[in-house]
C-alpha cells in the first residue's frame, strides 16, 4: 500500500506518486496529520483552495484484521481553525486499501461546479455531476449505486457540505449502502463540499485482501487478537445494546448533558436509553436490527436499525453521542423523534453533536422550548433551507451563542462538546482542553478509566494515556471500541503490524507512533497561532456548579498547560 493520489479540482487532473519512505510506516490519522503538516499552509483559509482534504485508511486496513476499516479524513477545520482528523467505519477505507492506496490527496478548488471522482484499479478520473449538485445524502447514494453498482463505496457530502456549513461532516457508506457512517467532528464537510467534489466512488471489484510479509506469525497473532476481544465482556455488550448504553452510565455518573449543559440528569433518560432502544427495535420487527456492523470482519457489531412503529427503517445507526446532543441536551424525551432527527442530520451531512449543541444553544436563547421535537425539526428545516437563522445555526454551536448573545456554549477551540459533561467526567474535561482536535471524546475517552471520575487529581495522565493510545488505534485504522480488550496487550497489536508488514515493531514504536501524531498536530496548530489560552474549557464549566454533582471542572491549569511537554 504505497500508491498516493492528488485529486485536483482546480486542474481536473488526479496524478499518482509513491509515498515518500518518511510515510511508509504511517496511516491513517498519523499519515493525515503529516501530510497537512507538510503540505498546507496553517493560515490558510480552511474554505480556501489552499486547504487540503486528506483521505487515508489504517495501518491495518484491508486485511483479514477483524475491526480495521476505519477511514480517516483530515483538514484544516473550519470549526477550529486548526488541524482535524474524523473518522468513520463503513466500507470505504477497505476498499481504498485493497486498491494499494495509502491516500487521497484533494487539492485545489472548482467554483461553482459539482464533480464526481472515480476510483478503480486503473486511477482516478474526475466525472461532472451537475445532477447531483443540492442533493442529500441518501438520494446521492441511491443515484450512484444505480450507475455503479451496489458493491461500490461511496464517500458523499450533503447540501450543508456544499454551502460550506462548519458543521458538515463527511458521509461513508455501509455494508448495505446506507450514507451513514459518518466523518461527522471538524466541519472537514465543508472544505470537501466548497471544493467542489460531491462524492467518490470507489470500486474494488475482486481487489484481494493484503497479504501479511510473515504470515504463519501474522496467523499466530491473529487468532491472539481475536481471543482477547472476544473475551471481553463489553464485546458482548456492545452487542446487545451498542453505544446507547452510555445513556444509563452518564446519567448515574450525572454527566448526561441535558437543557444545553445545564444539568447532567435527565428525568426522560429512561425512555431513550439502551433497553427502550433494543426493546423498541425487537417489538416493532421489520427492518429493525438490535446488532449490525458497520464494516466487514466486525467482532463488536455495535450499530443498529432502528425502526418505526409499522418496522420500517428509521435510520441506521441510532448511536449515543446522537441521543445524547438531540435528545437529553434538548430535553425531547422520544426516540422516534432524535431518530427522525438523526436521518435528518444525515442526509443533510451535517454532524449530529455539533447540531444537537448549536440546537441547545438557540433553545437557550428563546428561539425554540426545550424538549419539543416539533420546534426542533423547524431548526433543522431551517438550516435545510439556507435561510439567516439556518445557516447561523449550520456553523455551529460557537457561532450560535455568539449570534444570540448566549454564554453557555459547550465548544473548545470552537467545535461543540459531545455527550459528556466534563464536570462529572474530568479526565475528557482534560481531553477536550488539550487535544490538538478540540472538543471530542473519540481523541482521549476517560470513561472507562479507573479513577474517580469527579475528582481533579490524575486527571491528566489518565487523559494523556488515553490521547496517545486513541491516536495509535486511529493510525492502524482500529475502531475504538477494541482500546478496551487490547489496550493491556500493546505486544500483540505490536506483533500484528510487525508481522503484517515485516518492519521490527515493538510496542514502545506503537506508543511513540501515538505520541508523533499529537506532536505533528500540536505543531500545526501552534503555526496556526494556538497558544495555551486555546487549552481551556469554556468558563462556565469551571464556575457553574453541575446541580447533580456538585462539582466543577477543577483540574489546574497547571496540570493542562503540563500536557504541552510530554
Amino acid at each position: 500500500m504505497r500508491t498516493i493520489y492528488r485529486l485536483n479540482l482546480t486542474t481536473g487532473e488526479a496524478t499518482k506518486e509513491e509515498a515518500p519512505p518518511r510515510y511508509v510506516k504511517l496511516g491513517g490519522r498519523a499519515l493525515t496529520a503529516a501530510v497537512l503538516l507538510d503540505e498546507v499552509d496553517p493560515a490558510a483559509h480552511p474554505l480556501g483552495p489552499k486547504n487540503k482534504i486528506v483521505i487515508a485508511p489504517g495501518l491495518l486496513g484491508g486485511t483479514t484484521v477483524p475491526n480495521s476499516g476505519r477511514l480517516s479524513v483530515g483538514g484544516k477545520s473550519p470549526l477550529t481553525g486548526g488541524i482535524k482528523e474524523s473518522n468513520a467505519g463503513g466500507t470505504a477505507a477497505d476498499r481504498l486499501a485493497r486498491l494499494g492506496i495509502k491516500a487521497l490527496i484533494i487539492e485545489g478548488q472548482a467554483p461553482g461546479k459539482t464533480y464526481t471522482a472515480r476510483v478503480t484499479q486503473e486511477g482516478v478520473e474526475f466525472i461532472p455531476a451537475p445532477q447531483l449538485a443540492g442533493k442529500g445524502n441518501y438520494e446521492t447514494a441511491g443515484l450512484l449505486r444505480n450507475r455503479y453498482g451496489p458493491r461500490a463505496s461511496l464517500i458523499t457530502v450533503g447540501p450543508a457540505g456544499e454551502r460550506g456549513y462548519a458543521a458538515a461532516g463527511i458521509a461513508v457508506t455501509d455494508l448495505e449502502g446506507r450514507p451513514s457512517r459518518m466523518c461527522g467532528r471538524g466541519g472537514l464537510g465543508a472544505v470537501l463540499g466548497k471544493k467542489g467534489l460531491k462524492a467518490l466512488v470507489i470500486e474494488a471489484p475482486g481487489a484481494p485482501l493484503r497479504s501479511p510479509a510473515r504470515k504463519d506469525h501474522f496467523q499466530e497473532t491473529l487468532q491472539k487478537y481475536r481471543e482477547i476481544i472476544l473475551a471481553n465482556p463489553a464485546t458482548a455488550s456492545y452487542a446487545d445494546y451498542g453505544t446507547a448504553a452510555m445513556v444509563d452510565v452518564m446519567n448515574e455518573i450525572g454527566g448526561l448533558p441535558t437543557r444545553n449543559f445545564s444539568r447532567g440528569r435527565f428525568a426522560g433518560a429512561g425512555r431513550i436509553n439502551a433497553a427502550r432502544l433494543r426493546e423498541n427495535i425487537l417489538s416493532r420487527g421489520g427492518a429493525g436490527k438490535p446488532t449490525h456492523p458497520c464494516m466487514a470482519n466486525c467482532l463488536v457489531k455495535c450499530s443498529n436499525v432502528y425502526p418505526d412503529e409499522t418496522g420500517k427503517e428509521l435510520v441506521s445507526p441510532l448511536e449515543y453521542e446522537t441521543i445524547g446532543l438531540l435528545g437529553a441536551n434538548l430535553g425531547i424525551a422520544d426516540l422516534d423523534a432524535i431518530a427522525a432527527l438523526n436521518h435528518r442530520c444525515n442526509d443533510l451531512g451535517i454532524d449530529t453533536i455539533e447540531t444537537g449543541g448549536a440546537l441547545g444553544v438557540a433553545m437557550e436563547a428563546g428561539l425554540a422550548p426545550f424538549g419539543d421535537a416539533d420546534a426542533a425539526f423547524f431548526l433543522l428545516d431551517e438550516i435545510a433551507g439556507g435561510t439567516v437563522l439556518g445557516r447561523v445555526l449550520g456553523q455551529g454551536a460557537m457561532v450560535t451563542g455568539r449570534v444570540f448573545g448566549v454564554t453557555r456554549v459547550a465548544a473548545v477551540k470552537g467545535q461543540g462538546l459531545p455527550a459528556y459533561d466534563p464536570r462529572a467526567l474530568k479526565g475528557v474535561g482534560v481531553t477536550y482542553a488539550t487535544s490538538p482536535q478540540g472538543a471530542d471524546h473519540t481523541a482521549g475517552q476517560t470513561v472507562r478509566a479507573k479513577v474517580d471520575h469527579r475528582r481533579p487529581e490524575g486527571q491528566a495522565d489518565v487523559s494523556w494515556n488515553a490521547q496517545v493510545n486513541f491516536a495509535v488505534f486511529d493510525a492502524l485504522g482500529l475502531c475504538m471500541f477494541v482500546i478496551p480488550s487490547l489496550v493491556a496487550h500493546p505486544e500483540v497489536l505490536a506483533d500484528l503490524v510487525a508481522y503484517f508488514h515485516g518492519w521490527d515493531f515493538t510496542a514502545e514504536d506503537l506508543r511513540e507512533l501515538g505520541r508523533q501524531v499529537i506532536r505533528t498536530e500540536r505543531e500545526f496548530n501552534a503555526q496556526a497561532g494556538f497558544t495555551r489560552a486555546h487549552n481551556r474549557l469554556p468558563e462556565f464549566f469551571r464556575e457553574e456548579i453541575l446541580p447533580d454533582t456538585q462539582t466543577v471542572f477543577d483540574v489546574p491549569e497547571e496540570e493542562l498547560d503540563s500536557l504541552e511537554v510530554r
